[in-house]
């Protein structure tokens, strides 16, 4: 099982930016279909973000032309660049991996390993 490591996130304004990133200790993600997922307050967990082992990422549609994820796979990880960020974001955000993901959607698939979680936070 991965061990996922996260770091990134914590508070931002209206409009700003924040980078999450994911890093499986002892191993690399290149080979794992790899997401982001967040839970905001009084919300389900949704999946917003996801990068296959092969093939193009997807994206939630409420974050899409905002988040960018991709693979590092000098450094092993795989990072979620936010911009434009609103209040709506505020949420603890999840890397997992292995996950399912596809073109057109994205899910936990079967048991995947989980990062620790980061708290990210958007308000004026």
């Amino acid at each position: 099982q991965l061990h996922l490591v996260q770091s990134g996130g914590g508070f931002v304004q209206p409009g700003g930016s924040l980078k999450l990133s994911c890093a499986a200790r002892d191993y690399t993600l290149k080979q794992y279909s790899t997401g982001w997922f967040r839970r905001a307050p009084g919300k389900e967990r949704e999946g917003i973000a996801c990068i296959p082992d092969v093939g193009t990422p997807y994206y939630e549609h409420s974050v899409k032309g905002r988040f960018t994820i991709r693979r590092d796979n000098a450094q092993k990880t795989v990072s979620l660049e936010m911009n434009n960020l609103t209040p709506e974001d505020t949420a603890v955000y999840f890397c997992a991996a292995p996950i399912r993901c596809d073109s057109g959607s994205m899910g936990p698939g079967g048991v995947p390993s989980w990062g620790q979680g980061t708290q990210v936070v958007v308000s004026s």
